[in-house]
């Protein structure tokens, strides 16, 4: 494949590819200011199909990883998905690739090698979907390995949070009512937009509490929607979000450490710390389960096996046995956009306008003021015809 060297998008010597480059250990931190044009740098081992998705949309030239794409313990998505979508990705170029300097220029040949200048910087494996093909069929190898260690890990969680998960002990007091009502959950994950777009009329009919996990909040407000709760370790929410007037609840590790407190107290807004092993998306569903919430609508959430490997077996027990605990009353926003239709259809309500519309005509029709409208109507109709067959004529 021939490809065109970049400098913020505009090419110069053909047969090389290159650009700016944008450096983060941290995917969805890279993804925030890594614009299209750029080369993205990261050290993302087993890039899951949520990171992948973030890359695209910022539409880098190229993508460089340190690590390996794809370990080899579970298939992964993301390499795949980076590959469709027509992005170059060059894996396994090790640790001194993170030593570039964000904003320097560097070269990518087709053999992996990456260049600034003409010093050499690393050497890597450029990806095909050919090779992908081959990882992922290894890999799909490697499952069993990755359940046995989910279920040894499972179990170990449920040792942990025993009293959280069966009897509810730990959960903090807060000021939003969640006693039946229903909750929207919206964590910034897969096909998270699409699936906030299709329940526009479930939000507008039932009026749910909205809580937004992390950057699930911002997501909210990127539909002009406001969140009523806010709940996650605040490193991918913006201030804007933290400051809109949801309830803001920090989720923290077991031992009561919570990095995220600290940006909260800064920005001068209430808080709620929240203990808990597992993910934040896990601690809003516990805490709306335990506060007696009548159904949860789930969006942008995991709920297969490879999205759960995708988080690591640290968060896969966690999930899973939410989910298990919640049970029938956690709803797949997927599923929730197939089954629920509008209370009133669009035909309906013209109908509805037309008829209002024809029983207030008949109605003033039959008082002296409405024939007098109606002899007006009728001279103006009469005139309007003389001026155009006068035209005509």
């Amino acid at each position: 494949m021939k490809w065109k060297f970049r400098r913020r998008g505009k090419p110069t010597e053909p047969d090389q590819l290159g650009g700016y480059v944008r450096v983060d250990s941290r995917t969805k931190n890279l993804t925030k200011r890594l614009t299209e044009g750029e080369v993205a740098i990261i050290d993302h081992e087993d890039i899951d199909r949520v990171s992948a998705e973030a890359l695209v949309a910022c539409k880098p030239v190229a993508v460089l990883n340190a690590a390996k794409s794809t370990s080899g313990r579970y298939p992964n998505m993301g390499p795949g998905i980076l590959l469709a979508a027509g992005i170059p990705l060059v894996d396994d170029l090790g640790s001194q690739i993170m030593d570039v300097h964000e904003g320097t220029s560097i070269r990518i040949e087709e053999d992996g090698t990456v260049y600034r200048g003409d010093d050499l910087v690393a050497e890597g494996v450029w990806q095909t979907s050919v090779l992908n093909e081959v990882a992922m069929e290894e890999a799909r190898a490697g499952v069993s390995t990755q359940l046995s260690a989910f279920a040894h890990n499972t179990m170990e969680y449920l040792e942990r949070e025993h009293d959280l998960m069966l009897n509810s002990v730990g959960i903090p007091d807060v000021r939003t009512v969640f006693e039946d009502r229903q909750v929207l959950i919206v964590v910034r994950g897969y096909h998270y937009k699409e699936d906030l777009n299709s329940l526009r009329a479930y939000i507008r009919d039932y009026r749910p509490i909205l809580v937004g996990v992390d950057g699930g909040a911002d997501a909210m407000l990127e539909m002009g929607l406001v969140p009523d709760v806010i709940v996650g370790d605040m490193d991918s929410v913006s201030d804007k979000a933290l400051s809109c007037g949801a309830e803001v609840i920090v989720h923290a590790y077991r031992d009561g450490r919570a990095p995220g407190v600290k940006r909260v107290e800064d920005l001068g807004v209430p808080y709620i710390v929240f203990p808990m092993t597992g993910t934040s998306e896990d601690a809003a569903m516990i805490l709306a389960d335990s506060k007696g919430a009548k159904i949860m609508v789930a969006v942008g959430t995991h709920s297969s096996l490879v999205e759960f490997l995708d988080k690591g077996r640290e968060g896969m027990a966690s999930t899973f046995l939410t989910r298990l605990k919640v049970g029938g009353r956690l709803i797949d926003a997927k599923g929730a956009s197939q089954l629920y239709q509008s209370r009133i259809a669009n035909w309906q309500l013209i109908a509805l306008v037309l008829a209002g519309a024809f029983a207030m005509f008949a109605s003033i029709s039959t008082t002296d003021v409405g024939q007098a409208l109606w002899s007006l109507v009728q001279a103006w109709i009469s005139d309007a015809w003389n001026n155009i067959t006068g035209i005509f004529g």
